[in-house]
């Protein structure tokens, strides 16, 4: 192999490698940010159901006090 080839196979290698790094970074960073948006929507998901029940433990005593 000639230098010339040489260099622009390690130019090529060493733009794939951090083209690696980089994706392994953005990786990390979309899994954890998934994390998060899972976590939020478990905590909404509990909200909404709280409300549910109470909403209907509302609606329940209106129809008692109309009996």
């Amino acid at each position: 192999m000639t230098d010339k080839l040489i260099n622009e196979v390690e130019h090529k290698l060493d733009k794939l490698i951090n083209l690696c790094t980089r994706l392994q970074q953005e990786n990390a960073s979309l899994r954890a940010e998934k994390s998060e948006w899972q976590q939020e929507r478990s905590r909404l998901i509990e909200k909404n159901q709280l409300a549910r029940t109470r909403v209907e433990a509302m609606i329940e005593r209106l129809r008692n006090m109309e009996a």
